[in-house]
């Protein structure tokens, strides 16, 4: 419903599936369910990976912006939120000014690129704040992002775009991986709302940590049983102990020459 012409490549398609919550197998999963909405095409037959996949029917209903949802909910025009300190008085100035010009919706039936510069970067980032409000940890790879510039009508300098909207959006360079994140959509470091999909993986990797947690320990007693059988365990711990107390005298012996310094000098006649 973003993209020109309703279309969008499958091969390029392919790599949102981890960050809109798709799975693998979406295409033979949810298509021949839904024959009524969409449809695959191959415009050019004699190119490899040239399938599309094209909205067919469409659906006022879910034409709506995160933005717009939001102004709906509180009778107000549609308008972009700063979710920045009060005290960046310039950065909130700044989207005072964004904000003056009409919100452009990214649902537009008609898609066309916009005449000015201006309304082209209004529409460019409202198609930003829109895909990252779908996905599932309100983030995406900007490098993915760049992806869909000619499809999703993107500007072509999509990062330094980003980077000119501080109180929409925060551009992580961590592991050396350009990442877009969605301020509104996080608490600190924590989601504001998690989808039942983020859910059941967070509740997943709970479990995997308690089992790696659970394997380890067996390991450790069984290791640990091995070297009492062949007689190293006593040995070793009889030295732990004897370095145990070499390492506790010493560190007694160096508190008591520490707080004999403290002493003197608190007490010296000349600190009076």
């Amino acid at each position: 419903m973003l993209a020109r012409g309703r279309r969008l490549q499958v091969s390029k398609l392919a790599g949102l599936r981890g960050p809109l919550g798709l799975p693998d197998d979406y295409l033979l999963r949810l298509l021949p369910a839904r024959t009524d909405i969409f449809r695959l095409a191959n415009p050019y037959p004699h190119r490899r990976n040239a399938a599309e996949l094209e909205l067919i029917r469409w659906a006022p209903s879910l034409a709506v912006s995160a933005v717009e949802a939001a102004a709906a909910a509180t009778d107000s025009a549609p308008r972009f939120t700063c979710s920045l300190p009060a005290s960046w008085t310039k950065s909130h100035a700044k989207m005072e000014e964004f904000n003056s010009s009409p919100y452009i919706s990214p649902y537009l039936e008609e898609w066309a690129v916009p005449g000015t510069d201006a309304e082209a970067e209004k529409r460019a980032v409202a198609v930003a704040h829109e895909l990252l409000s779908l996905t599932l940890w309100k983030k995406m790879s900007i490098l993915k992002l760049e992806h869909f510039r000619r499809e999703f009508g993107l500007l072509e300098g999509t990062a330094r775009m980003l980077l000119r909207h501080p109180c929409l959006f925060y551009v992580s360079n961590r592991y050396k991986i350009h990442t877009v994140v969605l301020r509104e959509g996080y608490e600190g470091s924590e989601l504001r709302e998690k989808d039942p999909v983020v859910l059941a993986k967070d509740r997943l990797g709970e479990l995997m940590q308690e089992g790696l947690h659970e394997y380890n320990q067996r390991r450790r007693v069984a290791n640990l049983e091995k070297k009492r059988r062949r007689g190293e365990i006593e040995v070793k711990k009889e030295k732990e102990e004897l370095e145990d107390e070499e390492a506790a005298r010493l560190d007694s012996a160096e508190k008591r020459e520490e707080r004999r310094r403290f002493y003197k000098v608190l007490f010296d006649a000349g600190n009076r």
